[in-house]
């Protein structure tokens, strides 16, 4: 079933006001204000998200009632308890044409029953509430000021995609598309295992956190090889103590060891970019997430080198270079993306006879 999210096409007075804006990842809950004028967002505040880091014996649906609990509450403080016009939620997770959460492997962990964020959201602040998944609304932010059909990438603790054509995200109604993350690229029995269970999916090889887990194997598959490595001089020559930030320092430095390690990752995402070109002919991709922007240009150039060693049907390396480039280093995307989405529809004209 599919529950239809709220009409927000208001017109007249009122429709360019600052509207209430969140976004919900798998650990950090950012609350802000949107203004259309300026498409700028202020008065953001960050608080970790009431899920399963913080709570892990807790049950999917124990979960699922503090996060909506907590984003009912985040609303009301933001807004000192006056209502907002209308609110916007860009969620961690595939969403429903209607604002139903299907599922959120970082926020809640196992699937479990689906979720009517959007309409409990609705009917517990008291105004109309939009929530879609929170790439959707970073691909909005975007699409402000790219000219041709682009897909957003993004690479953090996870891998998530969207693409924008046509003035929008290509999505069905229900909420498919745009989970390469989730794409089986590793079909061995012993291919590492995705945070929502599955085993080889692009995301558990080539994210932050698989990456990270790829660097810790090669150090003790090859502990000469580390220990020669500046990786090994950040981590006091012990695998078990690498992580993300020093992997992106290692690799930003030009270590071989690291750049090794990750250039083996990112052959899979090539060849997931490769399937998006070739399919549907998208020419333009943005790549943004903490772990590829800590990494930073070195991360885009290593991209594009195993694009162009994959080969693009019909492009020369010039061509693939200038398709790829790296997304803002910020971290209010999901804000001001579903505040954009959020004044689009609620400025779109109402349709013939509609009331």
């Amino acid at each position: 079933m599919i529950i239809p999210q709220p009409d927000l096409r208001a017109g007249g007075e009122g429709s360019g006001d600052v509207l209430t804006v969140l976004d919900v990842g798998g650990t950090t809950l950012r609350t802000g204000s949107y203004d259309p004028a300026a498409a700028a967002v202020s008065r953001v505040r960050r608080v970790p998200v009431e899920g399963m880091a913080r709570h892990p014996r807790d049950s999917v649906a124990g979960l699922q009632r503090r996060v909506v609990d907590q984003i009912v509450h985040e609303v009301g403080r933001h807004t000192a308890g006056t209502p907002p016009r209308a609110v916007g939620v860009a969620f961690a997770g595939p969403i429903s044409a209607g604002g139903l959460v299907l599922a959120a492997p970082t926020v809640w962990g196992r699937r479990g029953e689906p979720l009517p964020l959007g309409q409990l959201l609705t009917e517990r602040i008291g105004v109309p509430v939009v929530v879609v998944n929170d790439l959707t609304a970073a691909a909005w932010r975007y699409a402000a000021t790219e000219t041709q059909p682009f897909c957003l990438i993004t690479v953090s603790s996870g891998i998530g995609n969207k693409v924008f054509r046509g003035g929008e995200v290509l999505l069905d109604a229900d909420g498919h598309g745009g989970e390469l993350g989730h794409w089986v690229c590793d079909p061995s029995p012993g291919a590492p295992l995705c945070d929502c269970g599955g085993r080889g999916h692009l995301g558990a090889v080539a994210s932050g956190r698989g990456v990270l887990a790829a660097v810790r194997r090669a150090a003790v598959a090859d502990p000469a090889g580390f220990a020669r490595s500046g990786l090994a001089a950040r981590c006091v020559g012990r695998a078990s103590a690498i992580g993300n930030p020093a992997i992106a320092a290692a690799v930003r430095e030009g270590d071989a060891f690291t750049t090794q390690v990750l250039r083996g990752t990112l052959t899979y995402l090539a060849q997931a970019i490769g399937a998006v070109f070739t399919s549907i002919g998208v020419c333009r991709y943005i790549v943004m997430g903490g772990f590829a922007l800590a990494v930073g240009e070195r991360y885009r150039e290593l991209l594009v080198g195993e694009l162009v060693r994959l080969g693009f049907f019909g492009l020369d390396a010039d061509a693939v270079d200038a398709m790829v480039s790296l997304g803002r280093p910020d971290d209010d995307h999901g804000l001001i993306g579903v505040g954009r989405l959020l004044a689009d529809r609620m400025n779109r004209p109402s349709p013939a006879g509609a009331r």
